[in-house]
């Protein structure tokens, strides 16, 4: 049996991987625990000589918690709005034989076409005109729209997955479509649900565009466009902005972390069989 050898070329290339992908995190993170000056003063490397969380503090309360709270309800919204339609789409489409099921699928996917900046500008007026300009509906029911061809996609191609045997025992038994989709499909599409949870809810946290055109005032602001208030025309508050980074990072982090599994499973089974 032979000696597997040490790969001293991947070795070296996965520890400057690392350099390249730490430096910046601990950078950021080294950098909120200081206070202006020290930073200013020490550079973005040197480590913090006296650890302070004021850059934290500071940033809850100069409004910055209004705009997590913003973000935080757009983004269940969005999700929940996801939830409710492309299940039943995803299960229509794949249990449906009609011609008419097929192209309603193809036009509604028709949306991974088109980028949301094409139509910011009709996506203004419409929002305007059902009186929705800076209120928070304005801003979740446009964003849950370009989530949701993705997610059919994703959700779609994991329903297909379930073999057919399944919903035959199930229709012999005498089990209704309602029955089938609850106690079946949904709970082996589990991986597949928490992909589109996880990826609407990177596009609502992360959203820039819509908050930025749909919205004015600072009740509606999130988190995206709140980075700003940290650039004056003085300069700008660089722990503070980092402090405020790592907040925004944190929720949307955790919900990765706890679904990485289900998520790398559901974006396997995209194609279906």
């Amino acid at each position: 049996m032979s000696k597997s050898r040490p790969n001293h070329l991947a070795g070296l290339g996965s520890g400057l991987w690392l350099l390249v992908v730490g430096l910046p995190l601990y950078v950021m993170l080294i950098a909120t625990f200081q206070s202006r000056p020290d930073y200013a003063a020490n550079g973005p490397l040197a480590f913090p000589e006296h650890f302070t969380l004021d850059n934290y503090i500071e940033d809850l309360d100069s409004g910055f918690a209004q705009y997590f709270l913003n973000t935080v309800i757009v983004t269940a919204c969005v999700v929940g709005i996801v939830l409710l339609l492309v299940p039943p789409l995803a299960y229509t489409i794949v249990r449906s034989r009609g011609r008419i099921a097929s192209t309603v699928f193809r036009l509604f996917l028709l949306g991974l076409a088109i980028p949301s900046q094409a139509v910011i500008v009709p996506m203004f007026f419409v929002i305007s005109e059902a009186g929705l300009y800076d209120n928070l509906i304005g801003v979740i029911l446009p964003t849950a729209a370009f989530a949701m061809p993705v997610c059919a996609l994703i959700l779609t191609g994991v329903m297909r997955d379930i073999t057919p045997d399944l919903y035959e025992a199930m229709t012999v038994d005498g089990a209704s479509s309602r029955r089938i989709f609850f106690q079946l499909v949904l709970p082996l599409s589990r991986s597949g649900l928490a992909t589109i949870i996880v990826f609407s809810a990177l596009q609502a946290w992360n959203g820039f565009l819509f908050p930025l055109v749909l919205t004015q005032s600072a009740e509606t602001k999130v988190i995206t466009l709140g980075l700003y208030e940290f650039q004056t025309e003085h300069g700008v508050d660089t722990p503070g902005l980092l402090a405020a980074v790592v907040l925004s990072m944190l929720p949307i982090l955790l919900v990765y972390l706890f679904a990485r599994r289900a998520l790398v499973q559901g974006l396997m089974g995209v194609g279906g069989k």
